[in-house]
C-alpha cells in the first residue's frame, strides 16, 4: 500500500470514503455557493497525486452516481451514498470498518432520498411544459460535440481525423465525438480548426442569422464561444464587439480568436451596472445583438447535475431581473430593421419564453423573428431545445426584430 494510506489501487473500500468526503464538500460548496463539483474533485486529487488513474475514475463515478440520483441536496456524503446503496446493493459490503473505508452502516442512519429535482424546480419544470422523461433527461450524461472552424478546415476532413464522429445533423460545421476523445490534444485543436461547443450553442448561435459583413455585438461574449461561432458564419467578414464585465473569461477570448483566425472581432470589458453608459457609442448601430444572458443553467445539468443543489427561487429572482435588464440594453444599440437574440442555457419559461414575451410587452412594435434552425420546438416567441427531443444542452433562444 501506498505510504500515505488510502489507495493501492485495489481498495474499493476506500474508494468509496473518499468519494463519501468529496461529496460532503460538494454539497456544503452548493450550500455556500462554492466551486463546483468538477473543481473541488480535480483540486482534491491534486492534493493526492498518488491517486492512480482507475482510483480517479472509480470515485469520480461514485461521486456523480450519487449526484445524479438526488434530485434535494443532501445533508451529507454519507447519506448521499448510503441512498446509492439501495441502488447498488453491492456497495454495502464496502462499510467494512476498515482502517481506510467507511464505518458500518447502523440501522436507523439517515438516507437521502433519491429524486429528480428539488420540489420547486419539479413544479416550475412542469410549470414550462416539461414532463417527467424531460427532467430525467438533464441528468443523463451528455455528448461530446464539437465545431469546425470553416474558416481554417473543413467539416469532412475534421471527421476523417477523428475516430468515430459523426456528423450532426443540420449542423454543416458540427461532428459528435466519441466521449473519451481527448480532443484538446488533438493538433486540429491547437491549429485553431476545431472548437468543443455544444450542438444546441451552434444551433442558438446560427438563430441570429449574421451576415458578411454586419457589425454584430456579443452582450454576453464570457470566453467567446459564441463570438467565434458568429464569426465564422460571416466568413470573417465584418465586425463584432465582445462585451462582458467578467474580466478573467472576456479575458481568454482574444487568444482563442488568434487561435481560430478570427480577425473581425474586438473586446469590450464592461463595469456592472454601467453597461448602457459604456456602450453609448454604439447605440442604435448593430445589425445584431446577441445577448446569451447569465441564467439558472438548468439546461446543462447533464454537465453539472449538482447545479440543481444551488438553485433556488432568490437566485431564480435575480437571474430574471438581470436578463430583462440586459435586454432592455441590448434594445438600444439595435439599428432600426435589426435584431435581437435571446439566449439562455435554460428550460424554465422565467428565463426563456416567458422573458422574451415580457420584452415584446415592453417593447411596441418589435416582433419574434420565425426560426426554422431544423431542430428546436417552437415554444412561445421562440426555440426551445432539450436534451430528449434535440440530443443537446437545453437552451431557449429567441430573435425579434425593431421596427
Amino acid at each position: 500500500m501506498h505510504p500515505f494510506g488510502e489507495f493501492d489501487g485495489v481498495n474499493p473500500a476506500a474508494r468509496l470514503q473518499a468519494a463519501i468526503d468529496l461529496l460532503d464538500k460538494i454539497i456544503a460548496a452548493a450550500r455556500d455557493q462554492g466551486g463546483s463539483a468538477d473543481t473541488i474533485i480535480a483540486r482534491w486529487f491534486g492534493e493526492r497525486r498518488y491517486a492512480g488513474s482507475k482510483d480517479r475514475r472509480a470515485i469520480r463515478a461514485l461521486v456523480y452516481d450519487a449526484i445524479r440520483m438526488l434530485g434535494e441536496r443532501p445533508e451529507s456524503g454519507r447519506a448521499a451514498m448510503l441512498a446509492l446503496v439501495r441502488r447498488q446493493p453491492e456497495l454495502a459490503a464496502l462499510f467494512d470498518g476498515s482502517p481506510y473505508g467507511p464505518t458500518s452502516i447502523a440501522p436507523d442512519e439517515p438516507v437521502a432520498a433519491a429524486g429528480v429535482l428539488p420540489a420547486w424546480l419539479a413544479e416550475a419544470f412542469a410549470l414550462s411544459g416539461l414532463d417527467a422523461d424531460e427532467q430525467a433527461a438533464l441528468l443523463e450524461r451528455a455528448p461530446l460535440d464539437i465545431r469546425v472552424n470553416t474558416l481554417k478546415a473543413d467539416p469532412a476532413a475534421i471527421q476523417a481525423e477523428i475516430p468515430g464522429a459523426v456528423p450532426l445533423p443540420c449542423l454543416s460545421a458540427g461532428l459528435r465525438v466519441p466521449s473519451d476523445a481527448a480532443v484538446e490534444q488533438l493538433p486540429a485543436y491547437k491549429e485553431g480548426r476545431l472548437e468543443v461547443q455544444d450542438a444546441g450553442s451552434q444551433f442558438v448561435s446560427l438563430a441570429a442569422g449574421v451576415e458578411r459583413g454586419q457589425h454584430v455585438i456579443d452582450l454576453c461574449a464570457g470566453g467567446g464561444g459564441k463570438t467565434l461561432a458568429l464569426a465564422a458564419a460571416m466568413a470573417n467578414h465584418g465586425s463584432i464587439l465582445a462585451c462582458d464585465i467578467d474580466r478573467p473569461r472576456l479575458s481568454r477570448l482574444m487568444p482563442r480568436a488568434e487561435r481560430a483566425g478570427v480577425s473581425i472581432a474586438e473586446t469590450r470589458l464592461l463595469n456592472p451596472n454601467q453597461e448602457a453608459a459604456m456602450l453609448a457609442d454604439q447605440a442604435g448601430r448593430a445589425d445584431a445583438v446577441l445577448i446569451d444572458a447569465p441564467c439558472s443553467g438548468t439546461g446543462t445539468w447533464r454537465r453539472n447535475p449538482e447545479a440543481r443543489w444551488r438553485l433556488t427561487p432568490q437566485r431564480l429572482d435575480r437571474y430574471v431581473a438581470t436578463q430583462a435588464a440586459l435586454l432592455d440594453i441590448g434594445a438600444d444599440l439595435v439599428r432600426p430593421g435589426g435584431v435581437l437574440v435571446h439566449v439562455v442555457c435554460s428550460l424554465l419559461d422565467a428565463e426563456g419564453a416567458g422573458q422574451a414575451q415580457a420584452f415584446l410587452d415592453r417593447h411596441p412594435g418589435w416582433s419574434a423573428q420565425p426560426l426554422s434552425l431544423g431542430a428546436g420546438t417552437p415554444h412561445g416567441p421562440g426555440l426551445r431545445f432539450t436534451p430528449l427531443a434535440d440530443s443537446t444542452d437545453g437552451f431557449f433562444v429567441a430573435r425579434m426584430r425593431r421596427p
